[in-house]
């Protein structure tokens, strides 16, 4: 059986933290790579993955200065050559980075608030420092923010997504930051536009997160860019889709509108069960036929209700089809749903299930089958 893939491993591990100890070698003179190598490597195996990046700034701090002033000018030497500035897409970094963020946060949040700032603008630009700009956001609110609208018009890319990314209401493995729409929006407009898909990403994203709490202030904001024509069409109907993904699995009207798909479309659907006994580890497979008296554009999900220990049904939306209804002609589309056994973040349990196909976010047939063992 082929190992297990860890992530953790993958990210840290002897040659990952050997590269690291090297640039503080190189940048900080005394630096003993030798000695932070075999600390940070002991302390690994009882540490998941964020936690070795604290664990290894936690190496770090004993051969760094006390006072914050001089750490952060050891943090800047020990910097590789910033990510190539001239993409505009996938050029993430490495997770290592994260150390100069951490010993940021913990040592200058509280008494060198402009020197750490320096110090994110540039570690940024080979990590991105959204999880740490989010310390200095809930401590110095107005003076972050006041921070981020100036690096919002930074020639470098990663400085302009550290602005969107980094003030999201549900950045992943985050800390939660306790601002606003209000407070963030205007930001997210003067990103809107930007020429890289990695800025364009990252503001659809923020929206998303925003659309969970405030759906219909978010459908106007993208509205409001479409109509001031700064982003090309083709991008801000992708940030659209993107940014609207979570309202149009919820079926909401106002999201299906914007992207041009009417909740009240006159359509009408069977569904067509391959086979109502599916074993976990295998299929399902169905064939959904929608007809209409008219020519309409369809965008075509599924649900399936999964069955729970509790007695209640769990449900997860997956995509079918985004598609176009000719008058009198039926569109039939065939699936076969994959039940894979043994993940870790979703059990699956045998029993009774449902599958729901939506059309506009409208419910339009159902059907049941059983998950057996």
């Amino acid at each position: 059986m082929a190992e297990k893939f860890s992530l953790k491993d993958h990210l840290f591990n002897p040659e990952t933290v050997g590269l690291l100890a090297a640039e503080f070698a190189a940048g900080v003179p005394d630096f003993d790579a030798a000695r932070f190598t075999s600390e940070a490597l002991t302390g690994f195996p009882e540490r998941e993955l964020m936690a070795r990046m604290e664990w290894m700034a936690d190496c770090l701090e004993g051969q760094l200065a006390d006072d914050f002033p001089t750490m952060a000018d050891q943090l800047l030497a020990a910097l590789p050559a910033p990510l190539d500035p001239a993409k505009v897409d996938d050029d993430f970094g490495h997770f290592r980075h994260g150390v100069h963020g951490i010993l940021v946060a913990r040592h200058g949040l509280e008494d060198h608030r402009a020197r750490a700032m320096e110090v994110l603008y540039e570690a940024t630009q080979r990590f991105s420092m959204e999880f740490y700009i989010r310390a200095f956001l809930n401590r110095w609110p107005e003076e972050t923010l006041a921070q981020l609208a100036v690096w919002a018009q930074d020639d470098n890319y990663h400085v302009r997504r550290l602005v969107s990314e980094g003030t999201r209401p549900r950045l992943p493995w985050a800390q939660n930051v306790g601002l606003t729409p209000e407070q963030t929006l205007p930001l997210l407009d003067s990103l809107h536009a930007d020429r890289a898909r990695f800025v364009t990403r990252s503001v659809a994203n923020h929206l998303n997160d925003l659309s969970k709490v405030v759906p219909d202030q978010v459908i106007e904001t993208l509205s409001s860019w479409g109509r001031l024509s700064k982003q090309g069409a083709n991008e801000l109907d992708w940030m659209t889709r993107h940014a609207l993904r979570t309202l149009i699995k919820q079926g909401h009207s106002g999201a299906m509108t914007a992207l041009g798909y009417s909740a009240d479309a006159p359509v009408t659907a069977q569904i067509v069960l391959g086979q109502t006994q599916v074993p976990i580890g295998g299929a399902l497979g169905f064939e959904v036929s929608l007809n209409s008296d008219v020519d309409l554009p369809v965008l075509v999900d599924y649900r399936i209700g999964f069955s729970r220990p509790s007695g209640k049904q769990a449900e997860k939306v997956f995509k079918l089809k985004v598609g176009q209804i000719v008058a009198g002609k039926p569109l039939v589309l065939k699936k076969a749903h994959k039940f894979k056994g043994g993940a870790t973040t979703f059990t699956l349990h045998s029993g009774a299930h449902s599958i729901m196909v939506q059309v506009n976010g409208r419910d339009v047939a159902s059907a049941v089958f059983d998950l057996t063992e």
